[in-house]
Formats: structure tokens, sequence, C-alpha cells
């Protein structure tokens, strides 16, 4: 963790985390944006936002067949750079308040979501617009939009 996400602002509660992990995961690629720190992230994606590249590994390319049929996909993605361990927040100038009522990339564990809207599709690549996450964010999953196709 960097110095400013070690940082507890007044009100904000750290707990202790569990010693082991209960499930696996696998990153199934990673994305690519403009923004190099959290800082430079904006708060939400936005449909007229940059167009950001998603690289796919290799060994998923067939999972891609009949993706180009949607206009909208749920990206899941890792928040990396997340601390994990708080139950209160106060975010900047916002009443102090617990994790789960907040859209804050810090959390037990910090995955999120975004529908964005695809651009192309090339090979393992895929141009969407509507992402907000740092570059070299580990990808989990890639969904359709229900009802986008």
């Amino acid at each position: 963790m960097s110095e400013v996400d070690s940082e507890i602002r007044p009100g904000e509660l750290a707990v202790a985390m569990p010693q082991k992990t209960d499930a696996g995961i696998f990153f199934i690629g990673t994305i690519h944006t403009p923004w190099r720190t959290r800082r430079e992230c904006p708060k939400r994606g936005s449909g007229d936002g940059p167009v950001c590249t998603v690289v796919l590994d290799q060994g998923w390319r067939e999972g891609l067949t009949d993706l180009r049929n949607y206009k909208r996909i749920q990206l899941l993605y890792w928040m990396h750079q997340a601390r994990r361990d708080l139950v209160l927040q106060t975010p900047f100038g916002k009443e102090t308040t617990g994790t789960f009522a907040l859209r804050s990339p810090v959390r037990p564990n910090p995955i999120a979501s975004s529908i964005v809207e695809l651009m192309a599709i090339d090979g393992t690549t895929l141009q969407v617009r509507g992402l907000d996450c740092v570059d070299g964010t580990p990808l989990l999953d890639i969904k359709p939009e229900h009802g986008a196709a």
C-alpha cells in the first residue's frame, strides 16, 4: 500500500484481516486505462470517457465468442491497490459511514463492476468506454449486459 492508502481519516475504523482466504480466484486479463494512480481515476466511469483496453489472457479467447453481439458488457475487476481493512470510512467532505453503504474501492474483497460500452474486439483485446480504474487493474470476469444485444 502507498502512504496515501494507509491513511486513516477521523472517524474511520480498521479491523484485523483474516490470516487466510476462503476462496481462490483467477485473473483472466488486464485492464489498461490512462490513469496511473487511484487519485487520477474518475469516481465513476462515463460513457463519454476515454476508450480503454482490456487484454484477455490467450487461454480465454474462445470465451469471447459471440460477445461482439452485445453493445454493453459488465466488467468485474480486482481493485488491487485498495486497502481491505476499513469497516468505517470517511469519504472526502462527507460523513463517516459503513463500508457496505459506499461504492468505495476500499472493502474486504475489492471487487469492482462497471457496465461499459463495447467498442471493438480484436483477438483477445477489447476496446471499451466507461471505466474508472487504474492502469494494470486485474480482470476477473466479463458478462454481457442483460438485454443489451
